[in-house]
């Protein structure tokens, strides 16, 4: 299930704004089950690491839509790497129709954008290409950064909880 979440952690459809030009970029964290008394894999000890290389079903894949005015839009897309039934269940409420959609490499973005008639620019990341002229999708790798800095102060945190500490800013 995609939850979208507001300022005020409530996963809610009506507030949040519609984006009209937006870097788009997921950020993986592992899942946790911290707090659970019933587990349905083997322990991590210590925070550990995933049994799988890459992005596999045992990350919780956070996307994020921000804008240059700093609207930000967050969702939880559920376990698993991104495709793009993800971003049809997430997205289409909140893009505008005139968007320019500005994303890294990955292939579910153009495939999302050509489905939902939306104009996309990819930024070669992976080629040491960070800007493209004026697009670039550094302000929402800023957002990660600070994002995953916050969460360190809570040494872990459960996946089950995820969408309301998405409301941290």
């Amino acid at each position: 299930m995609c939850s979208r979440t507001t300022s005020s952690a409530r996963t809610t459809r009506s507030r949040c704004p519609r984006v009209k030009k937006s870097p788009l970029r997921k950020r993986p964290l592992l899942e946790s089950q911290k707090g659970s008394r019933h587990l349905d894999r083997q322990p991590r000890r210590r925070g550990g690491s995933a049994r799988w290389r890459g992005l596999s079903h045992e990350h919780d894949c956070i996307l994020v839509a921000r804008d240059r005015t700093g609207r930000t839009v967050d969702f939880v897309t559920g376990r698993a790497p991104l495709r793009p039934a993800h971003l049809k269940r997430c997205l289409p409420s909140v893009v505008a129709a005139d968007i320019l959609l500005v994303t890294d490499g990955h292939p579910a973005y153009p495939a999302f954008a050509r489905d939902a008639h939306i104009s996309h620019r990819a930024v070669n990341q992976s080629a040491g290409r960070r800007v493209d002229g004026a697009l670039h999708v550094q302000n929402v790798n800023a957002y990660h950064f600070r994002f995953k800095q916050w969460l360190r102060r809570f040494n872990g945190v459960a996946s089950r909880y995820l969408p309301n500490y998405l409301g941290w800013r």
